[in-house]
Protein backbone atom coordinates (compact mmCIF):
# COMPACT_ATOMS: atom_id res chain seq x y z
CA UNK A 1 0.00 0.00 0.00
CA UNK A 2 3.01 2.21 1.27
CA UNK A 3 4.41 1.78 -1.96
CA UNK A 4 1.43 2.51 -4.51
CA UNK A 5 1.16 5.45 -2.66
CA UNK A 6 4.87 6.28 -3.17
CA UNK A 7 4.82 5.51 -6.66
CA UNK A 8 1.62 8.04 -7.38
CA UNK A 9 3.61 10.88 -5.75
CA UNK A 10 6.69 9.83 -8.04
CA UNK A 11 4.36 9.95 -11.07
CA UNK A 12 2.91 13.16 -9.84
CA UNK A 13 6.19 14.71 -9.33
CA UNK A 14 7.44 13.84 -13.02
CA UNK A 15 4.34 15.39 -14.39
CA UNK A 16 5.27 18.62 -13.19
CA UNK A 17 8.83 18.59 -14.07
CA UNK A 18 7.58 18.11 -17.66
CA UNK A 19 5.14 20.18 -17.11
CA UNK A 20 7.84 23.05 -15.40
CA UNK A 21 10.16 22.40 -18.25
CA UNK A 22 7.76 22.99 -20.95
CA UNK A 23 6.41 26.48 -19.64
CA UNK A 24 9.94 27.60 -18.57
CA UNK A 25 11.49 27.49 -22.08
CA UNK A 26 12.31 30.60 -23.76
CA UNK A 27 11.16 31.94 -26.92
CA UNK A 28 13.41 32.05 -29.65
CA UNK A 29 14.02 35.50 -30.99
CA UNK A 30 16.00 36.54 -34.14
CA UNK A 31 19.19 38.20 -33.83
CA UNK A 32 18.33 41.63 -34.89
CA UNK A 33 20.18 43.05 -38.05
CA UNK A 34 23.04 45.25 -38.57
CA UNK A 35 24.23 46.05 -41.55
CA UNK A 36 28.25 46.30 -42.09
CA UNK A 37 27.88 49.12 -44.57
CA UNK A 38 25.35 50.85 -46.96
CA UNK A 39 25.75 48.47 -49.92
CA UNK A 40 24.94 45.04 -47.13
CA UNK A 41 21.80 47.22 -46.15
CA UNK A 42 20.70 47.59 -49.55
CA UNK A 43 21.44 43.90 -50.02
CA UNK A 44 19.41 43.19 -47.15
CA UNK A 45 16.57 44.95 -48.42
CA UNK A 46 16.49 42.91 -51.31
CA UNK A 47 16.38 40.01 -49.49
CA UNK A 48 13.31 41.34 -47.60
CA UNK A 49 11.60 41.64 -50.97
CA UNK A 50 12.69 38.93 -52.48
CA UNK A 51 13.99 40.38 -55.29
CA UNK A 52 17.28 38.25 -54.77
CA UNK A 53 15.38 35.54 -56.13
CA UNK A 54 14.84 37.72 -59.33
CA UNK A 55 16.81 37.46 -62.02
CA UNK A 56 17.65 41.16 -61.95
CA UNK A 57 18.10 40.75 -57.89
CA UNK A 58 20.48 37.41 -58.68
CA UNK A 59 22.23 39.11 -61.33
CA UNK A 60 23.15 42.75 -59.08
CA UNK A 61 24.30 40.66 -56.45
CA UNK A 62 26.62 38.78 -58.63
CA UNK A 63 27.82 41.35 -59.97
CA UNK A 64 28.57 42.78 -56.50
CA UNK A 65 31.24 39.72 -55.74
CA UNK A 66 32.10 39.54 -59.03
CA UNK A 67 34.59 42.78 -58.69
CA UNK A 68 36.61 40.83 -56.65
CA UNK A 69 37.96 38.09 -59.94
CA UNK A 70 37.69 40.80 -61.85
CA UNK A 71 38.78 44.16 -61.70
CA UNK A 72 40.36 47.34 -63.17
CA UNK A 73 44.48 47.49 -62.41
CA UNK A 74 45.54 51.53 -62.19
CA UNK A 75 48.28 53.11 -60.76
CA UNK A 76 47.49 56.32 -58.64
CA UNK A 77 46.66 59.52 -58.50
CA UNK A 78 43.98 58.22 -61.40
CA UNK A 79 41.56 59.57 -63.42
CA UNK A 80 38.84 58.29 -65.40
CA UNK A 81 35.37 58.89 -66.78
CA UNK A 82 32.86 55.33 -67.03
CA UNK A 83 29.51 54.52 -68.10
CA UNK A 84 27.60 52.23 -66.14
CA UNK A 85 24.62 50.86 -68.34
CA UNK A 86 21.22 51.17 -66.00
CA UNK A 87 19.72 48.74 -67.46
CA UNK A 88 22.34 45.98 -66.72
CA UNK A 89 22.70 45.62 -63.06
CA UNK A 90 26.61 46.15 -63.18
CA UNK A 91 29.84 46.94 -60.64
CA UNK A 92 33.04 48.02 -61.52
CA UNK A 93 36.08 47.52 -59.55
CA UNK A 94 39.75 48.86 -59.69
CA UNK A 95 42.36 47.54 -57.87
CA UNK A 96 45.41 49.67 -56.87
CA UNK A 97 48.51 49.11 -54.70
CA UNK A 98 48.74 51.73 -51.74
CA UNK A 99 51.52 52.58 -49.20
CA UNK A 100 51.71 52.61 -45.12
CA UNK A 101 51.52 56.39 -44.50
CA UNK A 102 49.43 57.55 -47.33
CA UNK A 103 46.32 58.99 -47.14
CA UNK A 104 43.55 57.84 -50.21
CA UNK A 105 41.18 60.21 -51.25
CA UNK A 106 38.64 59.08 -53.57
CA UNK A 107 35.64 61.44 -54.73
CA UNK A 108 32.96 60.71 -57.81
CA UNK A 109 31.09 63.26 -59.20
CA UNK A 110 28.33 62.34 -61.96
CA UNK A 111 28.30 63.66 -65.88
CA UNK A 112 24.73 62.30 -66.81
CA UNK A 113 22.11 60.44 -65.82
CA UNK A 114 19.55 60.03 -63.37
CA UNK A 115 19.93 60.79 -59.74
CA UNK A 116 20.86 57.01 -58.53
CA UNK A 117 22.21 56.11 -54.97
CA UNK A 118 25.39 54.99 -55.50
CA UNK A 119 27.44 52.42 -52.96
CA UNK A 120 31.39 53.01 -53.16
CA UNK A 121 33.62 50.46 -51.21
CA UNK A 122 36.97 49.86 -50.27
CA UNK A 123 38.22 47.11 -49.47
CA UNK A 124 41.88 45.45 -48.26
CA UNK A 125 43.32 42.03 -50.35
CA UNK A 126 44.38 39.83 -47.28
CA UNK A 127 44.40 36.41 -49.44
CA UNK A 128 43.28 36.53 -52.91
CA UNK A 129 43.54 32.86 -53.29
CA UNK A 130 41.33 31.99 -50.26
CA UNK A 131 38.76 34.81 -51.54
CA UNK A 132 39.80 36.47 -48.16
CA UNK A 133 39.28 40.72 -48.14
CA UNK A 134 38.22 42.81 -45.63
CA UNK A 135 35.79 46.14 -46.10
CA UNK A 136 38.13 49.09 -45.30
CA UNK A 137 35.72 52.19 -45.61
CA UNK A 138 32.35 53.59 -47.47
CA UNK A 139 31.83 56.83 -48.99
CA UNK A 140 29.45 58.98 -47.75
CA UNK A 141 26.58 60.80 -49.04
CA UNK A 142 28.37 63.09 -51.46
CA UNK A 143 30.76 60.23 -53.21
CA UNK A 144 33.70 61.04 -50.94
CA UNK A 145 35.94 58.46 -49.75
CA UNK A 146 38.88 58.38 -48.17
CA UNK A 147 41.21 56.37 -45.85
CA UNK A 148 44.46 55.41 -44.78
CA UNK A 149 46.41 52.21 -45.19
CA UNK A 150 47.55 50.74 -41.94
CA UNK A 151 49.91 48.24 -43.85
CA UNK A 152 51.51 48.46 -47.50
CA UNK A 153 48.70 46.13 -49.35
CA UNK A 154 46.25 46.09 -52.48
CA UNK A 155 42.89 47.03 -52.11
CA UNK A 156 39.89 47.00 -54.10
CA UNK A 157 37.67 49.97 -54.83
CA UNK A 158 33.60 49.15 -55.82
CA UNK A 159 31.34 51.19 -57.46
CA UNK A 160 27.83 49.80 -57.96
CA UNK A 161 24.51 51.93 -58.41
CA UNK A 162 21.15 50.62 -57.26
CA UNK A 163 19.06 48.52 -59.28
CA UNK A 164 18.23 50.08 -62.71
CA UNK A 165 20.52 53.36 -62.12
CA UNK A 166 23.28 54.55 -64.27
CA UNK A 167 24.58 57.36 -66.19
CA UNK A 168 28.41 58.66 -66.62
CA UNK A 169 30.53 59.57 -64.24
CA UNK A 170 33.69 61.03 -63.75
CA UNK A 171 35.96 59.30 -60.75
CA UNK A 172 39.19 61.12 -59.28
CA UNK A 173 41.78 58.96 -56.55
CA UNK A 174 44.47 60.48 -54.95
CA UNK A 175 47.02 59.91 -52.42
CA UNK A 176 49.29 61.76 -50.32
CA UNK A 177 51.47 61.93 -47.36
CA UNK A 178 49.46 61.48 -43.89
CA UNK A 179 52.10 63.60 -42.05
CA UNK A 180 53.39 67.75 -42.47
CA UNK A 181 56.63 67.67 -43.49
CA UNK A 182 58.28 68.63 -40.26
CA UNK A 183 60.98 71.14 -40.91
CA UNK A 184 59.83 74.24 -42.29
CA UNK A 185 60.41 75.62 -45.71
CA UNK A 186 61.92 72.16 -46.39
CA UNK A 187 60.66 68.88 -48.59
CA UNK A 188 62.30 65.75 -49.80
CA UNK A 189 65.23 67.04 -51.20
CA UNK A 190 66.59 67.83 -47.76
CA UNK A 191 66.88 64.14 -46.42
CA UNK A 192 70.02 63.25 -46.96
CA UNK A 193 70.31 59.85 -44.99
CA UNK A 194 66.88 57.15 -45.32
CA UNK A 195 65.49 54.29 -43.31
CA UNK A 196 67.79 51.43 -42.96
CA UNK A 197 70.89 52.94 -43.76
CA UNK A 198 73.83 51.44 -41.87
CA UNK A 199 75.69 53.08 -38.24
CA UNK A 200 78.62 52.52 -36.16
CA UNK A 201 80.38 50.28 -39.36
CA UNK A 202 76.93 48.17 -40.14
CA UNK A 203 76.41 47.13 -36.72
CA UNK A 204 73.14 48.64 -36.34
CA UNK A 205 70.79 50.61 -39.30
CA UNK A 206 69.34 53.79 -39.31
CA UNK A 207 65.70 53.91 -37.74
CA UNK A 208 64.56 57.26 -39.43
CA UNK A 209 65.37 59.85 -42.22
CA UNK A 210 67.37 62.97 -41.25
CA UNK A 211 66.63 66.01 -42.91
CA UNK A 212 69.11 68.85 -43.11
CA UNK A 213 68.64 72.49 -42.54
CA UNK A 214 70.51 75.71 -41.17
CA UNK A 215 70.99 75.43 -37.15
CA UNK A 216 67.38 76.87 -35.84
CA UNK A 217 65.50 76.30 -38.71
CA UNK A 218 61.65 75.45 -37.02
CA UNK A 219 61.00 71.87 -36.69
CA UNK A 220 57.14 71.76 -36.44
CA UNK A 221 54.49 69.19 -35.65
CA UNK A 222 53.37 66.79 -38.06
CA UNK A 223 50.06 66.44 -37.32
CA UNK A 224 48.33 66.98 -33.47
CA UNK A 225 49.51 64.54 -30.75
CA UNK A 226 50.54 64.39 -27.17
CA UNK A 227 53.81 66.14 -26.14
CA UNK A 228 55.22 62.89 -24.20
CA UNK A 229 58.41 63.88 -23.68
CA UNK A 230 60.83 67.18 -23.95
CA UNK A 231 64.60 67.00 -22.70
CA UNK A 232 68.08 65.35 -23.31
CA UNK A 233 68.17 61.57 -23.83
CA UNK A 234 70.93 59.33 -24.67
CA UNK A 235 72.40 59.56 -28.13
CA UNK A 236 69.51 61.52 -29.30
CA UNK A 237 70.81 64.89 -27.47
CA UNK A 238 67.85 67.18 -27.19
CA UNK A 239 64.63 65.43 -28.18
CA UNK A 240 60.82 65.54 -28.23
CA UNK A 241 58.44 62.30 -28.36
CA UNK A 242 54.96 63.01 -29.69
CA UNK A 243 52.11 60.15 -29.48
CA UNK A 244 50.34 60.29 -32.67
CA UNK A 245 46.62 58.68 -31.08
CA UNK A 246 44.96 58.59 -34.10
CA UNK A 247 47.31 56.44 -36.45
CA UNK A 248 48.52 54.76 -32.64
CA UNK A 249 52.03 55.76 -33.27
CA UNK A 250 54.72 57.67 -31.80
CA UNK A 251 56.81 60.81 -33.29
CA UNK A 252 60.43 61.15 -32.17
CA UNK A 253 62.43 64.68 -32.88
CA UNK A 254 65.78 63.64 -32.17
CA UNK A 255 69.42 66.46 -32.39
CA UNK A 256 66.94 69.95 -31.50
CA UNK A 257 69.40 72.76 -30.69
CA UNK A 258 66.44 74.24 -29.05
CA UNK A 259 63.75 72.82 -27.18
CA UNK A 260 59.85 74.70 -27.38
CA UNK A 261 57.12 72.26 -27.12
CA UNK A 262 56.20 71.37 -23.43
CA UNK A 263 55.93 68.28 -21.87
CA UNK A 264 52.42 66.73 -21.18
CA UNK A 265 50.32 69.73 -23.65
CA UNK A 266 48.48 68.82 -27.05
CA UNK A 267 50.19 70.53 -30.51
CA UNK A 268 48.65 70.95 -33.91
CA UNK A 269 50.15 70.21 -37.12
CA UNK A 270 52.53 73.60 -38.10
CA UNK A 271 53.31 74.67 -34.22
CA UNK A 272 56.87 74.75 -34.00
CA UNK A 273 58.03 71.86 -31.35
CA UNK A 274 61.85 73.13 -31.40
CA UNK A 275 64.63 74.10 -33.70
CA UNK A 276 67.24 71.58 -35.97
CA UNK A 277 70.45 70.99 -34.34
CA UNK A 278 73.11 68.60 -34.07
CA UNK A 279 73.32 67.39 -30.18
CA UNK A 280 73.62 64.06 -29.00
CA UNK A 281 75.70 62.07 -31.34
CA UNK A 282 74.93 64.68 -34.45
CA UNK A 283 77.61 66.71 -32.71
CA UNK A 284 80.08 66.27 -35.11
CA UNK A 285 77.91 66.21 -38.85
CA UNK A 286 76.03 69.62 -40.37
CA UNK A 287 72.54 70.58 -38.10
CA UNK A 288 70.00 67.98 -39.17
CA UNK A 289 66.62 66.69 -37.57
CA UNK A 290 66.82 62.76 -37.20
CA UNK A 291 62.98 62.07 -37.18
CA UNK A 292 61.62 58.59 -36.44
CA UNK A 293 58.03 56.92 -36.07
CA UNK A 294 57.56 53.92 -34.22
CA UNK A 295 54.27 51.58 -34.08
CA UNK A 296 55.58 48.27 -32.44
CA UNK A 297 58.56 48.97 -33.43
CA UNK A 298 60.66 51.25 -35.79
CA UNK A 299 58.58 52.16 -39.36
CA UNK A 300 59.68 53.91 -42.43
CA UNK A 301 58.92 57.55 -42.08
CA UNK A 302 59.25 58.31 -45.76
CA UNK A 303 55.78 57.85 -47.25
CA UNK A 304 54.31 59.62 -44.24
CA UNK A 305 55.91 63.15 -44.98
CA UNK A 306 56.99 63.27 -48.49
CA UNK A 307 54.75 64.79 -50.73
CA UNK A 308 54.00 63.51 -54.04
CA UNK A 309 54.36 65.71 -57.15
CA UNK A 310 52.98 63.14 -59.61
CA UNK A 311 49.95 64.19 -61.10
CA UNK A 312 46.89 62.09 -62.82
CA UNK A 313 46.26 62.38 -66.72
CA UNK A 314 43.81 64.58 -68.13
CA UNK A 315 40.78 62.34 -69.05
CA UNK A 316 40.08 64.63 -72.35
CA UNK A 317 38.14 65.58 -74.56
CA UNK A 318 36.04 62.58 -75.33
CA UNK A 319 33.08 62.20 -73.01
CA UNK A 320 31.01 61.91 -76.16
CA UNK A 321 32.20 58.09 -76.76
CA UNK A 322 31.18 56.67 -73.18
CA UNK A 323 28.31 54.24 -73.59
CA UNK A 324 28.73 54.42 -77.33
CA UNK A 325 29.31 51.44 -80.12
CA UNK A 326 32.32 51.80 -81.51
CA UNK A 327 34.01 49.69 -84.06
CA UNK A 328 38.21 49.49 -84.74
CA UNK A 329 39.33 51.87 -88.03
CA UNK A 330 42.05 49.37 -88.09
CA UNK A 331 43.82 45.83 -86.97
CA UNK A 332 44.91 47.20 -83.06
CA UNK A 333 46.93 45.36 -79.96
CA UNK A 334 44.38 45.63 -76.90
CA UNK A 335 45.86 46.60 -73.74
CA UNK A 336 45.68 45.80 -70.15
CA UNK A 337 46.87 49.29 -69.36
CA UNK A 338 46.04 52.99 -70.82
CA UNK A 339 49.88 53.12 -71.34
CA UNK A 340 51.68 52.51 -74.68
CA UNK A 341 54.09 49.67 -73.72
CA UNK A 342 51.87 47.69 -71.38
CA UNK A 343 50.57 43.73 -71.85
CA UNK A 344 48.80 42.97 -75.02
CA UNK A 345 45.86 40.84 -74.20
CA UNK A 346 44.18 40.17 -77.52
CA UNK A 347 44.05 41.83 -81.14
CA UNK A 348 41.17 43.79 -82.69
CA UNK A 349 40.78 43.15 -86.26
CA UNK A 350 39.55 46.03 -88.38
CA UNK A 351 35.52 47.31 -87.69
CA UNK A 352 35.16 44.39 -85.17
CA UNK A 353 32.39 45.73 -83.14
CA UNK A 354 33.18 47.20 -79.49
CA UNK A 355 31.71 49.63 -76.37
CA UNK A 356 33.10 52.19 -74.84
CA UNK A 357 33.27 51.54 -70.88
CA UNK A 358 35.41 54.57 -69.90
CA UNK A 359 37.68 57.30 -71.45
CA UNK A 360 41.39 58.04 -69.64
CA UNK A 361 43.31 60.42 -71.37
CA UNK A 362 44.35 59.32 -74.75
CA UNK A 363 42.83 56.42 -74.46
CA UNK A 364 39.73 54.22 -74.14
CA UNK A 365 38.49 51.58 -71.91
CA UNK A 366 36.07 48.99 -74.40
CA UNK A 367 34.73 45.83 -74.33
CA UNK A 368 35.03 43.30 -76.95
CA UNK A 369 31.70 40.96 -78.01
CA UNK A 370 32.99 38.04 -76.22
CA UNK A 371 33.20 40.43 -72.57
CA UNK A 372 37.20 40.80 -73.09
CA UNK A 373 38.29 44.69 -71.84
CA UNK A 374 40.97 46.61 -72.33
CA UNK A 375 42.43 49.57 -73.52
CA UNK A 376 42.81 51.51 -77.29
CA UNK A 377 44.32 54.67 -78.19
CA UNK A 378 41.22 56.87 -79.17
CA UNK A 379 42.78 57.63 -82.74
CA UNK A 380 42.51 53.76 -83.14
CA UNK A 381 38.65 53.59 -82.53
CA UNK A 382 35.40 55.23 -84.81
CA UNK A 383 31.52 55.95 -84.38
CA UNK A 384 30.20 52.83 -85.59
CA UNK A 385 27.20 55.29 -86.51
CA UNK A 386 29.92 57.19 -88.76
CA UNK A 387 32.55 59.41 -88.27
CA UNK A 388 33.36 60.36 -84.54
CA UNK A 389 32.65 63.71 -83.68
Amino acid sequence: MAFQTYGKYFLLLICLQVLFTSCSKEEKVPPRYYPRDSHDAYRNNLVEANLNETALGKDWLTAANQIFEEQVTLQLPYQEAFHMDPKLPEALGYRFSAKRGHKIVISLDQIEGDSAILFIDAFRIVNDSLGDYRHVASADSSWQLAFEPRRDAEYILRFQPELLRGGSYKIDIQHGPTLQFPVAGKNKRAIWSLFGDPRDGGRRKHHGVDIFAKRGTPIVAPTKGYVRFVGTRGIGGKVVWIRDNKRNQSLYFAHLDSLIAEQGTYVNPGDTIGTVGNTGNARYTPPHLHFGIYSNGPIDPYAHIVEISDQPTPIGDHLALLGQPVHASKSSFLRNLPKHRSQVIDTIQTDTALEVEAVIANYLRVKTPEGTKGYLQRRQLQFSSGPSK
